[in-house]
């Protein structure tokens, strides 16, 4: 069993930045690969970003692609998420999720293939 928590949500103004972080906890957490997804007011949740247990690749949603970038690190279990260039549009929950598996990030784009998932973080972005 992995558990996870999300930390760093928030308010910004449009431009402005925000680092999310992940903390994962349990005997597997550090064989995991991990995910950012996020759901806006009315909308589908989606994927936005995804980084392998190792840390080796990452692989990015379109929409965040360089403005977006994540990193991991191994000893404290944890994965940061840090969004710059922030606009109106990245307003959501964002989730993080954990799979169990040393595929490369890009195989953790759907939703489907993730074991665990924390609670959520609310980002608003004002323009």
């Amino acid at each position: 069993q992995v558990q996870l928590a999300e930390s760093g949500g928030g308010l910004v103004q449009a431009g402005g930045s925000l680092r999310l972080s992940c903390a994962a906890s349990g005997r597997t957490a550090s064989s995991c690969a991990v995910g950012w997804f996020r759901q806006g007011p009315g909308k589908e949740r989606e994927f936005v970003a995804a980084i392998s247990w190792s840390g080796g690749s990452t692989y990015y949603a379109d929409s965040v692609e360089g403005r977006f970038t994540l990193s991991r690190d191994s000893a404290k279990n944890t994965v940061a998420l840090q969004m710059n260039s922030l606009k109106p549009e990245d307003t959501a929950v964002y989730y993080c999720a954990a799979a169990q598996g040393y595929s490369s990030a890009r195989y953790y784009a759907l939703s489907a293939r993730y074991d665990y998932w924390g609670q959520g973080t609310q980002v608003t972005v004002s323009s």
